[in-house]
């Protein structure tokens, strides 16, 4: 099976459909994008373990995903064409995320604060995927503002994110948790790297239960844990 076509080597690309477009526009910055986060969240579904719940939710925000670019990659003239749940994200699906972070978050006893990621490598790579689907989402703004939900759906899918990074990981690191002088000699140490405050921004999670496509997380309508993603949920 030949996977190449040549037909893109002059800059241009199809849209699923809607005929073809540049390389480098917006549309196919936010397909590219969210397939970044796509990629990401496998990233993170490859430290749970297999079988598990979270196996099992990470694997069907993957698949969700698909509908998201579908409906990005369909011309706007076209979205008449689109299918509710298979090539075009509903309001179902937002609802359903939020129902997710709610779940999750009601297990959760977080006192407010940044939250230094790493805490796992499950945690560290769900808080990686939560900063690409953040940046899918700043692509999105003014896509089909007024009919799509892709915005409000990757909005969620961050928070999600974020409260399960936090749930895999259980006891998170602060960053008051982390003395200023601790922090003054990493700074130090660093120096040659160019290290200095590389850890204080939010996020992280581990070892968290599970959680299929039923489990569920929470992340809009948290309290201010998440410094800064705080602010536009």
């Amino acid at each position: 099976m030949r996977i190449y076509t040549r037909r893109g080597d002059g800059g241009t690309t199809d849209l699923r459909v809607g005929g073809r477009v540049p390389k480098d526009s917006r549309v196919i910055e936010l397909v590219g994008t969210v397939d970044e986060a796509q990629a990401a969240l496998g990233m993170a579904r490859a430290e749970t373990t297999p079988g598990s719940e979270l196996d099992a939710v990470l694997a069907g925000l993957e698949r969700d995903l698909w509908i998201v670019m579908a409906e990005v990659a369909t011309g706007t003239d076209r979205h008449d064409g689109l299918e509710p749940g298979v090539t075009a994200v509903t309001s179902t699906m937002v609802r359903q995320l939020e129902s997710r972070i709610d779940v999750v978050m009601a297990t959760l006893d977080l006192e407010r604060g940044f939250a230094v990621p790493g805490g796992t490598r499950c945690s560290a790579a769900l808080d990686l995927a939560r900063t690409v689907v953040r940046r899918a989402e700043r692509v999105a703004a003014g896509h089909g503002a007024d009919t799509s939900l892709v915005g409000a759906f990757l909005n969620r899918l961050s928070d999600l994110c974020w409260a399960l990074a936090r749930s895999t990981e259980g006891e998170h690191l602060r960053v008051r948790d982390v003395s200023p002088g601790e922090r003054a000699r990493g700074d130090a140490a660093g120096t040659g790297r160019g290290a200095s405050g590389s850890g204080d921004a939010g996020g992280s999670g581990a070892g968290m239960d599970g959680s299929g496509a039923g489990m569920d997380g929470s992340g809009a309508g948290m309290d201010g844990t998440d410094g800064e993603d705080g602010g536009d949920r």
